[in-house]
C-alpha cells in the first residue's frame, strides 16, 4: 500500500482512539443551525446582495466559529455552475439596450457572474445557435429579449431542461419564465395624449415590429389616445417595421410629400426619432418648430441632441437591475431544487417633454385638450 494511504489510515486510527474524530461540517449543517436555507448560506458566503447584509454577516460569523471553509471548486461540481450568464437582445447598437446591458452586467458582476452577449438581430436561428452554445458550455442562465418568431414551447423546453430563463422587454405568450419589461401601451398613450393636448390632430406612427409584444403594445397605445380624442386611427399614417436611425431619416421626404402632412409624429423608438429629425432638417424643417417629433426609450443622447428629444422614459437601467435579480434568484432556486417564482415586473414609464414638440399651428388641429395620464 502506498505510504500516503498508510499514513492517512494511521491518522484516522489515532483520532478514533483519542475520541477526537469529528463529523464533517457541511452547508446543510450550517443552514440547520441558523434556520435558513442552504441556498441562503451559499449566497451569503459569496457576498451576494440577494441576501441581507445582516444575514450575510451572521452566516459568515457562524461559519468562522465552526471552522467551515467554503469550497468553490466543490460547489461548482455539486451544482454544475459555470458562473456564466448569457444575454441576448436584438440590437446592441441601440443606446437603450446598452443602458440595460450596463446595469445588468454590473449587477451580475457583483455576484461573480461573467456575461456572454448575443446580438441576434431578430434572427431566430442566431438566437437558437446562441442558446445552444450556452447549453453546451453549461451556462448558469440566460436573459433573453426574444427574437421575432420565438415560440413559448422553445422557452419552456429550456426551463424544463433546467436552464434558468428570464425575459426582458418583450413578452412571449405562454412562456413559463419571469418577465421584466416596461408598460409600452401606457407609455405611448401618455405621449400621444401630450401631443393631442398641444392641439395636434394629424399624428403619424412610425415603426415597430408588430410580431413582437412591444410593437403591438406601442401601436395600441397610439390608437387608444387617438380614439379617446375622437380621431380615427385608420385615417392616420402608420408605417410598421421601421427600427433604425436610417429608417427614420428615409421617412422624412415621405412625410413631406403626404397631403395633408402630419403635424406630429410618434416614433416607436428614439433611434427612429433622431433619424427623422436629421432627415427633416436636411429638407429645411425643424422638429419642434415645423413638426412635432416624439421618441421612446429616453436613450443617452435624447437630452443632449439638438433639438432635445421629447420621449418616453421606460426605465432601461431599472429593467437591467431587476433582470439581474431575477436570473440570480432563478439560479439559486435551481441550486436549492425549489420552485422558482414566475413573476412579471412591469416598469412604469414617464413622459419627458423637451424641445422637439410644440403646440400645433391653428391649421393643424382644433386645440382640443386632454389631460395627460
Amino acid at each position: 500500500m502506498p505510504d500516503n494511504r498508510m499514513r492517512a489510515r494511521a491518522e484516522r486510527a489515532r483520532e478514533h482512539r483519542n475520541g477526537r474524530r469529528k463529523r464533517r461540517l457541511t452547508l446543510a449543517n450550517l443552514a440547520e443551525r441558523l434556520g435558513v436555507s442552504t441556498a441562503t448560506i451559499s449566497l451569503a458566503l459569496r457576498d451576494s446582495p440577494l441576501v441581507a447584509q445582516a444575514t450575510r454577516e451572521r452566516v459568515k460569523e457562524a461559519a468562522t466559529e465552526a471552522g467551515y471553509i467554503y469550497n468553490r471548486s466543490a460547489a461548482a461540481l455539486r451544482t454544475a455552475r459555470s458562473n456564466v450568464v448569457g444575454v441576448a437582445v436584438h440590437d446592441i447598437l441601440n443606446p437603450y439596450f446598452a443602458s440595460i446591458f450596463r446595469a445588468l452586467e454590473d449587477a451580475l458582476g457583483e455576484n461573480d457572474q461573467i456575461v456572454f452577449i448575443c446580438n441576434h438581430q431578430d434572427d431566430i436561428d442566431r438566437q437558437r445557435s446562441f442558446v445552444q452554445s450556452l447549453l453546451q458550455h453549461r451556462a448558469d442562465g440566460v436573459v433573453l429579449c426574444p427574437s421575432v418568431g420565438t415560440q413559448a414551447d422553445e422557452i419552456n423546453r429550456l426551463v424544463e431542461a433546467g436552464l434558468p430563463v428570464a425575459l426582458i422587454c418583450r413578452d412571449v405568450e405562454g412562456a413559463r419564465a419571469p418577465v421584466v419589461r416596461g408598460d409600452d401601451r401606457k407609455g405611448t398613450r401618455m405621449a400621444v395624449r401630450h401631443l393631442i393636448a398641444m392641439g395636434h390632430r394629424r399624428i403619424a406612427f412610425l415603426g415597430g415590429r408588430r410580431q413582437t409584444s412591444t410593437g403591438r403594445d406601442r401601436l395600441e397605445g397610439w390608437r387608444d389616445a387617438l380614439a379617446e380624442a375622437g380621431v380615427d386611427p385608420r385615417s392616420q399614417l402608420d408605417v410598421p417595421e421601421l427600427m433604425t436611425r436610417e429608417d427614420g431619416f428615409a421617412m422624412a421626404p415621405i412625410l413631406m410629400q403626404r397631403a395633408p402632412r402630419p403635424s406630429a409624429v410618434m416614433c416607436f423608438n428614439d433611434m427612429i426619432a433622431r433619424g427623422l429629425v436629421e432627415g427633416l432638417r436636411r429638407h429645411g424643417l425643424e422638429a419642434g418648430r415645423d413638426i412635432a417629433v416624439v421618441g421612446y426609450d429616453d436613450a443617452l443622447d435624447a437630452a443632449t441632441s439638438t433639438p432635445s428629444l421629447t420621449t418616453v422614459n421606460s426605465g432601461g437601467p431599472q429593467i437591467g437591475e431587476r433582470a439581474a435579480e431575477v436570473i440570480l434568484s432563478l439560479i439559486a432556486a435551481r441550486d436549492e431544487e425549489t420552485a422558482p417564482a414566475m413573476e412579471r415586473t412591469i416598469i412604469a414609464p414617464h413622459l419627458v417633454a423637451r424641445e422637439s414638440t410644440a403646440h400645433a399651428c391653428p391649421a393643424d388641429g382644433d386645440g382640443i385638450e386632454n389631460e395627460e395620464e
